[in-house]
């Protein structure tokens, strides 16, 4: 079984920062990806920012230049450290992963339970 467990959110005001943090734990061989997405009531669920095994990352337009999704390969630790946040990031945000539980075995989508972040004009 594994576990992806985020903390780290909260209220904020705008042009403030706050770093989100997303641990791993359990049965795991390998993780092939680990990101970030976020759900504002009435939309739907989001990419924000994925970090893949071999260091590649990705980000949605919208957050570009203001997050910066960390390295997770020592720890099964990933961070989001979101810088200038505005208003329109408020959201629950969600860690996700792709893991391999067994050598050899398949991939499986998991997601944390999510931490809320609001940002106050």
């Amino acid at each position: 079984q594994v576990q992806l467990v985020e903390s780290g959110g909260g209220l904020v005001r705008a042009g403030g920062s706050l770093r989100l943090s997303c641990v791993a734990s359990g049965s795991i061989f390998s993780i092939n990806r680990m990101g970030w997405y976020r759900q504002a009531p009435g939309n739907e669920r989001e990419l924000v920012a994925v970090r893949h095994s071999g260091g590649d990352t990705n980000y949605a337009d919208s957050v570009k230049g203001r997050f910066t999704i960390s390295n997770y390969n020592a720890d099964n630790t990933v961070y989001l450290q979101m810088n200038s946040l505005k208003p329109e990031d408020t959201a629950v945000y969600y860690c996700n992963a792709y893991i391999n539980t067994r050598y050899s075995g398949p991939e499986f989508r998991y997601w944390g339970q999510g931490t809320q972040v609001t940002v106050s004009s």
